[in-house]
């Protein structure tokens, strides 16, 4: 069985504060982990996958429901 995400809601800030959440997370997260990052700053939709490629993280996913973007992101 895999390990539970990890939820980084940063809902209700704007850039670079999801990213800035994200990058805490990781580094506190073991390897492998998939971490969630829910956001609601269009700014995320290209943030995030510019940050996770510079810092060698994958997202494995990338959606939008009601306005909330959501993101996974594998350590």
């Amino acid at each position: 069985m895999s390990e539970p995400e990890i939820l980084v809601d940063a809902r209700g800030h704007r850039c670079p504060v999801p990213t800035l959440r994200l990058r805490r997370a990781l580094e506190a997260a073991p390897s492998g982990a998939r971490l969630r990052l829910l956001a609601d700053d269009p700014l995320a939709r290209i943030d995030v996958p510019h940050f996770a490629a510079g810092v060698g993280a994958t997202v494995l996913e990338q959606g939008e429901a009601e306005g909330v973007l959501s993101f996974l992101v594998e350590k």
